[in-house]
């Protein structure tokens, strides 16, 4: 909730700062004693606003906005300070667009990625929120380690090549890449609005011969809303196998494990050698748009080409 310290001992923790809340991953030892003490440690952090001027034009997304930034300032640019994403095209962001800004945060070195709440927020919990809240915004004459801006405008498709988040490049870059194995979804990029985008991509395609597409809602409530729309019975006839919320592949543990040699595209968080099966496999980073437009030419695609197609 806004105003709140949140603390998870998962890395990505982080997301909660889309709402407003000091939202922040913590070790499993920290936890332990968080849990027996109710009392927690925390050095204040430094604070980077990144101010985004400009809209981003469809089918660019957050997803590439965040890349992009990652990759300009590094997988140690903010090393534990605090993020504020703001501007712009941050005000006109949905709600489950901005997640995905303070999901990868961390992926720079970010102890917290903070996003102002607005009405845009406050509607969102509607229905939701389980108590009040009492929201905290930045001081008018806050002090910043750094601001940097960037233009949403002259944005285009990225993609995080391996084996490190900050390797980033234009989508042209890499066009032509061959893949195995796409995944839609996960933590960062599997809430509605990425199964909208990437299944007006695909309706009425087929996914290429030799390439496995996964989806991967983000929650349960997002999978029934899918179903609900039709947007799982879109995935299915285009060849995608729809699992069950979860983590699943994108760290290795079941359904999408990669085998030796293979190649895929993805729209989680991560990219490290190993992180979904073997260590010989390659994993790319992308948006929901640029991962399904690749599903159906079996090779990395810049989302561009295929997408007026499917928005007809």
């Amino acid at each position: 909730l806004p105003g709140t310290l949140i603390l998870g001992s998962d890395s990505h923790t982080t997301t909660y700062g889309a709402f407003g809340a000091f939202s922040a991953g913590i070790g499993r030892s920290e936890m332990a004693v968080l849990y027996a003490t109710s009392k927690i440690w925390l050095k204040t952090p430094a604070s980077i606003k990144i101010v985004v001027h400009g809209m981003l034009r469809e089918p660019v997304t957050s997803k590439d906005l965040i890349l992009k930034i990652i990759g300009d300032i590094g997988a140690d640019g903010a090393l534990y300070k605090s993020i504020e994403f703001s501007g712009e095209a941050i005000e006109e962001m949905s709600q489950a667009s901005r997640m995905v800004l303070s999901n990868m945060a961390i992926e720079c070195g970010a102890k917290n990625g903070y996003i102002a709440p607005d009405d845009r927020t406050f509607r969102f919990l509607e229905g939701r929120a389980v108590r009040e809240y009492y929201p905290v915004y930045p001081d008018p004459d806050a002090q910043y380690e750094q601001v940097l801006e960037f233009d949403a405008s002259e944005l285009g498709p990225q993609v995080a090549k391996p084996h490190t988040v900050d390797n980033v490049s234009p989508v042209e870059d890499v066009a032509g890449t061959r893949v195995d194995q796409v995944l839609l979804g996960t933590c960062t990029n599997g809430r509605l609005e990425d199964l909208r985008l990437a299944a007006k991509i695909v309706s009425g395609k087929k996914i290429a011969k030799g390439v496995r597409m996964l989806v991967l809602p983000a929650s349960r409530e997002v999978l029934l809303d899918a179903l609900s729309e039709g947007l799982v019975d879109t995935f299915v006839r285009a060849g995608a196998l729809v699992l069950n919320p979860g983590c699943g592949p994108c760290l290795g543990a079941h359904q999408g494990v990669l085998a030796p040699g293979e190649v895929c595209l993805s729209t989680a968080n991560r990219n490290f050698k190993g992180r979904m099966g073997s260590r010989e496999a390659e994993i790319y980073l992308a948006s929901p748009a640029t991962v399904a437009a690749s599903a159906l030419t079996g090779a990395i695609t810049d989302p561009r080409e295929v997408y007026k197609g499917g928005a007809k």
